[in-house]
């Protein structure tokens, strides 16, 4: 074979190559081309939530203070006049009524004070009546019966002193009470204001305690309290004052409360419970373990709404126990997220199981 003929040969299988190597390059270029089929995304699984639906019920919440009871009405009957104990007409405890002879003092003179100003207005009257009839025959002067009106004034206010004089040697009790305190004995010698007996009513008592100002704006006059002693007892009360101004000192108000104790309990004094009975309001009933705190501090729970997203809602809390918690501020019905709420977040879309499916 001649060289022209090998030439030719080698050219014709080096086209045969490239023809070939073009093919199978044109065919790559075409199939990249092709949009590549598009993967199949799976759906992210939901996280599952227990929750039970709840529930608004109507409560009457109470705002319990810490409060001092006092006697309704405390008085020291004290002496006005000086003189001497005579006679204790009532014993230590004893129970009066407003009116009573309490005790007696020396009268000391103090009654011939009174029948001599009597004495003296008589003869006072008795001059002013003659001279009245000498001045209509011009026989007195003006000047004189109007000394003598003026005499006659004067020991008309002096025997009246000294017939008060004397009625204060018998002190009276100003109010139905008990005797609570006794600082003289007969014969004592007393002076102006010396202490004598101590008088109190506690057929109704006073309870005072303080407000806290986030919640002053609940009580009113009127609303009922129920009143605990320390020993169980439970007294009635009533809201009868709610200071205007807080304490400078504690931010507080103050509030008094008028106890009724027709049994006369030892409690004045002492110190109780109040139980202020606030207005009526919606609220639903749930475990303490079932509130979370949002940022700023606030309590508040979770809760699925009707489109299965997790919802926080801060609440108010009227009542907590170790039973549960009383609390407003939520709508009149949720399903409130009772387990796995730690570990979804507000907006996120969950798959609730009710518990009571679960129990059954």
């Amino acid at each position: 074979m001649t060289k022209a003929k090998l030439g030719s040969l080698g050219l014709s299988l080096l086209i045969l190559v490239l023809l070939v190597v073009w093919m199978a390059t044109g065919d790559v270029k075409v199939a990249s081309k092709e949009a590549p089929d598009e993967p199949q995304v799976q759906e992210a699984e939901r996280i599952r939530v227990e929750i039970e639906t709840l529930e608004a019920t109507r409560y009457q919440p109470t705002l319990k203070l810490q409060g001092q009871l006092e006697p309704w009405r405390s008085v020291m009957v004290g002496a006005r006049v000086a003189g001497t104990v005579e006679r204790m007409q009532v014993e230590l405890g004893q129970s009066v009524r407003a009116g009573q002879e309490l005790l007696q003092l020396s009268v000391d003179g103090r009654d011939a004070v009174v029948e001599r100003w009597r004495a003296n207005i008589r003869k006072l009257e008795a001059d002013l009546a003659a001279g009245r009839r000498l001045r209509a025959n011009n026989l007195a002067a003006e000047t004189d019966i109007l000394r003598l009106q003026s005499d006659l004034a004067a020991a008309r206010a002096e025997l009246a002193a000294a017939e008060l004089a004397v009625r204060h040697l018998r002190p009276e009790a100003p109010f139905d009470g008990v005797v609570n305190r006794k600082d003289v004995e007969q014969g004592d010698l007393v002076q102006v204001g010396t202490p004598m007996l101590e008088l109190v009513q506690i057929d109704r008592l006073k309870a005072t305690g303080r407000i806290p100002q986030q919640t002053v704006k609940d009580v009113q006059p009127g609303q009922a309290v129920e009143v605990n002693l320390l020993d169980g007892t439970r007294l009635a009360g009533v809201v009868s004052f709610v200071a205007s101004a807080a304490s400078p000192e504690t931010r507080s108000f103050a509030v008094e409360i008028v106890v009724e104790n027709p049994e006369q309990k030892r409690a004045a004094g002492g110190t109780a419970n109040l139980n202020i009975r606030l207005p009526e309001q919606d609220a639903i009933f749930i475990s303490p373990a079932y509130l979370s705190l949002d940022d700023d501090g606030r309590p508040g729970v979770k809760y699925v709404d009707d489109s299965n997203a997790v919802v926080f809602q801060n609440v108010r809390l009227l009542s907590v126990s170790t039973n549960g918690a009383w609390v407003s501020g939520l709508p009149e019905q949720i399903r409130l997220i009772t387990r796995g709420g730690g570990f979804v977040a507000e907006g996120e879309q969950v798959e609730p199981v009710d518990r009571s499916d679960r129990r059954g």
